[in-house]
């Protein structure tokens, strides 16, 4: 899945502390890390320990809300009339922002079905449903890069900078992220630059001993820039092929917090100058629009090579996976499906769109209410 060359050998250790090996044996040892359980940040860690019990799950199964929230409701309005016109388009539009898809992005794939009908082809819910899986399709798929995917190097290793607001989830998708990218054969090595949040590097860690991988970690109110200093020298040094970075969650319209990513930045570049090779946003998939806000702030600071959309089983506002494809063309790389270990998914544009209109799963109720503007038709055709 992933490819990665080797760093560059034979360089001298100096100061950062790695959780779970000694300098003889980061290089090649997998060895688990010694996990330093403290009682003061137990509860902030127990929603990790629980993460890995969970089921395996699906992009499918994680779009339940969205589809039965807005793409059920498709039904609706072809309930009151066969065929769409520019009433309908209108209630199909006022859906499609409701989904939190965006405006931009609701207008360009209602145009798409009335361009249609100007054309006098009959639009009926079957056309629609093409017409609107086909924009999306090309909509999501514009960045040409696979969730996957990652650059390889050849002048050391590939560092990766995680980066997000608090409470999203950034930490735990590391956690799932190592393992993915170590289960495929690729040595890897966490840095704990989160310093500001209290279990922060002890959640990391946990994660390390979980995966099988080495954390770098600072001294006590160390600052960010300088563990991942040593962050990146020790993966120069180790022959490490993955580096990735967990920085401190910080609130997109904060200057000061916001200016200390270009400070990490240029702590790492001190060591690799093309570094970081990649900068992935991690969003609360529940956030809906402010999920395009935030990724639209991080990029302007730090310009993101991907996104990864979290929580998404849990909303009915997974269309802003669209509208943030469409308004900044930054690749989605993975989403999260559910809590369990397993449930970080490399993204699809065609798996995510088959599962929103996955017509067997969508479980239209006869008894769901009708948006406003449906019942007023239906008033009028009934009276």
């Amino acid at each position: 899945m992933f490819g990665f060359l080797k760093a560059k050998k034979d360089r001298k250790e100096k100061t950062p502390t790695v959780s779970g090996q000694d300098d003889a044996t980061l290089k090649k040892d997998d060895s688990i890390n010694k996990f330093h359980d403290k009682s003061e940040s137990r509860s902030e860690l127990k929603a990790d320990t629980t993460a890995a019990k969970g089921d395996d799950k699906n992009i499918n199964s994680a779009l339940s809300k969205t589809r039965q929230g807005f793409f059920s409701r498709i039904g609706q309005v072809f309930s009151l009339k066969k065929n769409l016109d520019e009433e309908s388009l209108t209630e199909m539009e006022a859906l499609l922002v409701s989904a939190d898809v965006g405006i931009k992005t609701a207008s360009d794939l209602i145009n798409e079905a009335r361009e249609e009908i100007k054309k006098g082809r009959e639009v009926n819910e079957e056309i629609f449903k093409e017409i609107i899986k086909k924009k999306m399709t090309e909509i999501l798929s514009q960045s040409g890069i696979s969730g996957n995917s990652l650059k390889r190097r050849d002048d050391g290793p590939t560092v990766l900078l995680i980066v997000g607001v608090n409470g999203v989830g950034k930490t735990t998708t590391i956690g799932k992220l190592a393992k993915i990218i170590k289960d495929d054969g690729i040595s890897i090595l966490l840095c704990a630059a989160d310093t500001f949040r209290a279990a922060a590097v002890e959640q990391l860690e946990m994660w390390g001993q979980r995966v099988g991988v080495s954390v770098v970690k600072g001294a006590v109110d160390a600052k960010p820039a300088t563990v991942v200093y040593d962050a990146v020298k020790r993966a120069q040094e180790s022959e490490t092929d993955c580096l990735i970075i967990d920085t401190a969650g910080r609130l997109h319209n904060k200057v000061n917090l916001m200016s200390e990513l270009e400070g990490i930045r240029n702590s790492i570049k001190r060591h690799m100058p093309s570094a970081p090779h990649e900068v992935w946003l991690v969003i609360d998939g529940a956030t809906g629009q402010n999920a395009l806000n935030q990724a639209k702030q991080f990029n302007e600071i730090c310009p993101l090579t991907g996104i990864i959309v979290t929580k998404l089983d849990g909303t009915p506002k997974g269309g802003i996976i669209v509208a943030i494809q469409r308004e900044l063309n930054i690749p989605i790389r993975y989403v999260g499906v559910g809590e369990g270990i397993s449930d970080l998914k490399p993204f699809s544009a065609s798996e995510f769109v088959d599962a929103l209109f996955d017509e067997d799963r969508a479980m239209i109720a006869s008894d769901l209410k009708l948006s406003a503007n449906a019942t007023i038709r239906r008033q009028r055709r009934e009276n």
